[in-house]
């Protein structure tokens, strides 16, 4: 069955040799729980898609079956009713319950070894390698997904835990790690190879600007105890940039992101994501 179901309107960009304007779309949304008969191969695209290069050091579809495992807990955005795939997920996969599973031991080994390339990550090693019980949250979308379909799931998720609580299931966490991604923009290759007039780089620091592919993640930041970002181990290369050009004259790089938040400061940053990405209508 739907969790919810609502409606957004989505502006598509039409061939700009039309000289008409921009068309809005409107688009229903639904939220459904897991569905593991149904749900294997979209979570597992969008699973792969949120680490990116890296997905082949990962066991991706354990990661999958191990969120299908708990269809209760969790939602997916879909489009076309129950049955089709998924366009968007979030989940929370408890690390300690699972410590003793290969999958999630090569994971975490992952996120160990990102941790200590960047010493602004230490408390995340800490937090693992501690005795605190950590919820990692797993959540992507597909790049024409709105933003407003992020703070339900993040509020049905709390929801979610607290009756799973009550029912004495193991999620009761201290804090929460959220796996992202941001990118750099880098000069495009396909410029120096084609020797085309370059635009000339702003005097500063050197220091190269950060974005988020993610704009919700610069709301979740405010509530982490720490959050950074580390290089792919599996770097691409330099002309993998031009393959996803975000503008005419650079190509993008992306590289992970981690965010750690004490599960006391959940609430509110589920409060802050609903006041700053006002909620689709119809999404109670």
């Amino acid at each position: 069955m739907g969790k919810r179901k609502t409606r957004s309107s989505k502006k598509v960009d039409e061939d700009s040799s039309s000289g008409s304007d921009d068309e809005i779309l409107d688009v229903d949304f639904e939220f459904f729980d897991p569905q593991p008969n149904v749900d294997f191969h979209g979570l597992k695209s969008l699973v792969r898609q949120l680490f990116d290069v890296d997905a082949e050091l990962i066991d991706i579809s354990a990661l999958v079956e191990l969120i299908l495992a708990q269809p209760l807990l969790g939602s997916t955005v879909k489009c076309d009713g129950n049955e089709s795939d998924p366009y968007a997920f979030l989940s929370v996969l408890n690390l300690r319950e699972h410590k003793d599973k290969p999958e999630i031991q090569k994971l975490k080994q992952y996120i160990l070894q990102q941790t200590s390339k960047n010493p602004t990550l230490s408390p995340v090693a800490e937090a693992l390698e501690g005795p605190n019980t950590v919820g990692l949250i797993l959540t992507e979308r597909l790049v024409n997904v709105p933003v407003e379909v992020i703070p339900p799931m993040y509020k049905m998720l709390e929801e979610e835990m607290d009756w799973a609580i009550e029912e004495k299931e193991p999620y009761t966490f201290t804090h929460y790690l959220i796996i992202s991604k941001t990118y750099c923009e880098v000069e495009s290759q396909l410029d120096q190879e084609e020797d085309r007039p370059q635009k000339k780089k702003k005097k500063g620091s050197g220091k190269t600007e950060v974005f988020n592919f993610h704009p919700e993640d610069t709301i979740i930041q405010r509530s982490a105890t720490v959050f950074g970002d580390y290089h792919y181990v599996k770097e691409g290369s330099e002309g993998d940039a031009d393959s996803r050009r975000a503008f005419q004259d650079l190509g993008i790089k992306p590289q992970g992101h981690m965010m750690l938040i004490e599960a006391s400061k959940y609430k509110s940053m589920v409060e802050a994501l609903e006041q700053a990405l006002q909620p689709i209508p119809g999404v109670g």
